[in-house]
């Protein structure tokens, strides 16, 4: 928002993604799409579908051994892509293999292009829509370890945020989390400059926009939400060029570096949290100044830093980092 610029980095990291060769399904993992309906998301004021697109990944035994549970993992996609589009670069039945757990890909796209997996009237309530709505689903029509225990949660980017933001909020839900090179982890301000551009849009230049408006409108409609102003429903951080300090408010309260304080208890209580990011990712800094206030306020964690940038090796940390995190660290039984 302040950084028009960091946004457009963000797109391109994120459209190098596109860029993996997409592996074919293992035979022996079945992979089901199904539609989750969300109490939570129904009546927001975006019109966004409360009926969500959801990939379920099952392991290879799944069919042959009916009395088994087993854990799962949820990931969380980012902006400006579908549970598809991951699926498309990184292969989620190939990445399972022969691990036996169920993972989870819930489709978060909006109007803007991303809930930024906050709870807003505008955009919906996505935080509950993933705590609630989808595990009681998943709960409900699989065979998994229906506790906080068997239940692990991981994005990238966008969904790294929504990782810390969600697994913070919901401690009893998740037991481990692993963010990928999250994005919006710092307060962000807005430029006068900046807000007049964006002030001055009208629905379709802004569904039109580049990545960066296409991003600015998701976080106020996600962050700072505004019922009685159509037909946007959110408020941009200025009027009339004016910086809005109690909009900028908002947006910092949904911070996860302000956060951390507040969640310490809930933090604490967590079996593992892992983070990572590429040491030529633009969002370094922010993810360095996460584990330092993890660090600070002694939460047990590990940080990573690779050689790699935003999104060109997210396909294979998922592999060979991420799920077999969640195979030591989630119960089994």
């Amino acid at each position: 928002m302040r950084f028009p610029g960091w946004m457009r980095r963000l797109g391109e990291g994120l459209a190098a993604l596109g860029l993996a060769m997409a592996v074919p399904a293992t035979a022996q993992v079945s992979v089901e799409k199904v539609r989750v309906h969300s109490p939570a998301i129904a009546g927001n004021l975006e019109g966004n579908s409360a009926e969500r697109e959801v990939i379920v990944v099952l392991p290879s035994g799944y069919a042959r051994d009916t009395n088994r549970r087993y854990p799962v993992v949820y990931f969380l996609h980012g902006f400006m892509a579908t549970a598809a589009k991951y699926d498309g670069f990184i292969g989620f039945a190939e990445a399972l293999g022969d691990r036996d757990m169920i993972l989870v890909v819930p489709d978060s796209y909006t109007k803007h292009g991303g809930a930024m997996y906050s709870s807003s009237s505008t955009v919906g309530d996505f935080e509950s829509f993933i705590a609630r709505d989808l595990v009681a689903y998943i709960d409900g029509h699989y065979r998994t370890i229906a506790r906080r225990e068997g239940r692990g949660l991981s994005g990238h980017s966008m969904g790294g945020y929504g990782t810390l933001k969600i697994g913070m909020k919901y401690p009893g839900v998740f037991s481990s989390l692993y963010a990928m090179s999250s994005c919006c982890l710092s307060a962000r301000g807005i430029t006068p400059e900046r807000g007049k551009q964006l002030e001055a849009m009208d629905m379709a230049q802004a569904l039109e926009g580049d990545f960066g408006v296409r991003a600015d409108f998701a976080a106020a409609a996600a962050w700072s939400p505004a019922p009685d102003k159509p037909p946007f429903f959110l408020d941009l951080g200025t009027k009339d060029g004016v910086v809005q300090p109690g909009v900028l408010a908002q947006w910092a309260a949904n911070a996860p570096h302000a956060l951390v304080p507040q969640y310490l208890p809930a933090l604490r209580s967590m079996k593992a949290i892992a983070m990572d990011v590429g040491d030529k990712d633009f969002l370094l800094a922010d993810n360095q100044e996460m584990t330092r206030l993890l660090t600070r306020f002694g939460v047990p964690h590990s940080y990573s830093i690779y050689d790699g940038d935003h999104g060109n090796r997210v396909a294979e940390r998922f592999r060979t980092f991420v799920l077999p995190f969640f195979a030591e660290h989630l119960a089994t039984q």
